[in-house]
C-alpha cells in the first residue's frame, strides 16, 4: 500500500496548454511570448484534479517535489503561487521547490520520508523526466512512474522503462 505519493509539478501536474506531453514544459518560463506570466499559460494535466481530490479521500499524504533553479527562498514562493493559481493548496500536504540538480527530489524525499515517519515501501513518486523524477526515486529505494510524453524516449535510459503511465488516474491502479 502506498501511503505517501510524491508528484512533480511542471509536465506532471500541469504543462503548458500550447505543447501539452509534446515537448518538455520548461520552455514555457524562458519563451519571450510566455516568461512574464507562465501560469497563464499552465493548465492542469487531465485527471489530475480528479486523481489528487480521490487519494486526498483515501488519507494519502501528498506532496509536490518541482524543481527551480532560482535560489530556494524564491523557488518555493514561485511554487506556493502556483499551487494557489490552480487552487491545489488543501490537497497537499507539503510543496517544495527543488534544487536544480537531478539528485535533489531524492534527498527531499528522504528527508520528508524520515520526518513523517513513512517507510519507502509506502512512497511513490510520480513524474514526467526519467532523470529527474525516476531515477532519484529509484536510486533511493523508492518506487516511481513516469507519464507517457512524447519527449520521455529521448532521456537515456527511459526507454526501457516499463512503469509507465498514460493519464494521472492510472496512479491509482499503483496504490494499494
Amino acid at each position: 500500500m502506498k501511503n505517501i505519493v510524491f508528484f512533480d509539478g511542471d509536465g506532471t501536474l500541469w504543462y503548458p496548454k500550447a505543447t501539452k506531453y509534446e515537448i518538455p514544459p520548461v520552455w514555457v518560463y524562458h519563451s519571450p511570448e510566455t516568461a512574464k506570466d507562465p501560469n497563464r499559460h499552465l493548465e492542469l494535466t487531465p485527471t489530475a484534479l480528479s486523481t489528487i481530490k480521490q487519494l486526498k479521500s483515501r488519507g494519502v499524504y501528498l506532496a509536490i517535489l518541482s524543481a527551480n533553479p532560482r535560489p530556494p527562498e524564491e523557488a518555493n514562493a514561485i511554487m506556493q503561487e502556483k499551487v494557489r493559481h490552480f487552487r491545489l493548496q488543501a490537497l497537499f500536504d507539503e510543496v517544495h521547490a527543488t534544487q536544480a540538480y537531478a539528485g535533489s527530489k531524492g534527498e527531499f524525499m528522504l528527508d520528508i520520508l524520515k520526518r513523517t515517519g513513512f517507510p519507502k515501501g509506502q512512497a511513490l513518486m510520480v513524474g514526467d523526466h526519467y532523470e529527474w523524477d525516476y531515477k532519484p526515486a529509484q536510486d533511493r529505494g523508492i518506487d516511481a512512474l513516469l507519464i507517457e510524453s512524447g519527449y520521455r524516449k529521448t532521456s537515456p535510459g527511459a526507454a526501457r522503462i516499463r512503469r509507465v503511465i498514460r493519464s494521472l488516474k492510472d496512479v491509482l491502479d499503483h496504490i494499494s
